[in-house]
């Protein structure tokens, strides 16, 4: 029996050692058949919860804390009314014209303030076709009566839309600015780059008219010039033409003081 006793226990302390021999990085706590460890793991898990906690803290800090916005801030210049003087009525219209969007306003001032075209002339243009020096300069005339009045629409509405955003484009640019929690979370930021967005346009559409306007002006200016400069042409031209049929010499100096043009 104490043989028996003795083999025994050298086969447990034998399946044992070769149990040891073989075994992984992985072991049972507790016994074999309980809960399974396994260093690797668990330090590859330690190592994904440190990087994800400093992603976090570092996004968090991110999106929560602007502590230097300021150092973005603008200043939106304030534009002066325009005050025009009218000591005679010549003016009547053009300073309510100017700051604010009033068509009538603004067509009242150019009336007031431009030569009108007389009875007398309208008879006398009567007889001219188109494309004559007189019908130019009245077409000049009549394009700038039509684009004129709305520049300075243009101009008031421009101003008038510039006081009325004052209030918004601060509140915005105070928010945006705002380095609190309140006013830095992901969707509050996306509301104000939205809203800065939608002043943009805004802005944008404004300047548009008024580039509209300074196009059309310099349509005006263009036809102008090139009226100035085809009768000047034209004029050429003609003196060429009296030249070669009358003579300028002193012996035929009657006949072409009649008939010459200088």
């Amino acid at each position: 029996m104490k043989f028996t006793l003795n083999n025994r226990r050298k086969w447990l302390i034998g399946a044992g050692a070769a149990l040891l021999l073989t075994a992984t990085p992985s072991f049972a706590l507790f016994g074999l058949g309980d809960i399974v460890f396994d260093p690797t793991s668990y330090a590859s898990l330690v190592s994904q919860l440190t990087t994800l906690e400093t992603q976090y803290k570092m996004l968090k800090n991110n999106v929560t804390h602007f502590s230097l916005k300021q150092q973005w801030q603008t200043t939106l210049n304030a534009m002066k009314n325009a005050n025009v003087a009218n000591m005679f009525g010549e003016t009547s219209g053009m300073s309510i014209a100017l700051n604010t969007n009033s068509p009538s306003a603004s067509s009242t001032a150019w009336t007031a303030g431009t030569v009108k075209v007389s009875g007398n002339t309208t008879t006398y243009l009567q007889g001219q076709t188109p494309g004559s020096v007189q019908l130019s300069q009245l077409a000049m005339i009549e394009a700038s009566d039509s684009v004129s009045p709305d520049c300075l629409t243009a101009v008031g509405q421009y101003r008038g839309a510039r006081t009325q955003n004052v209030t918004a484009n601060s509140t915005l640019a105070s928010q945006q600015l705002d380095s609190s929690d309140g006013t830095n979370t992901e969707v509050e930021q996306l509301n104000l780059l939205n809203a800065a967005e939608a002043q943009k346009t805004s802005e944008m559409q404004s300047q548009g008219v008024l580039q509209a306007c300074l196009a059309s002006q310099m349509t005006v200016a263009n036809m102008e010039r090139r009226n100035a400069a085809a009768q000047d042409l034209n004029t050429a031209a003609t003196v060429q033409q009296q030249r070669s049929v009358n003579d300028t010499s002193a012996a035929n100096e009657g006949n072409t003081w009649k008939t010459y043009l200088p």
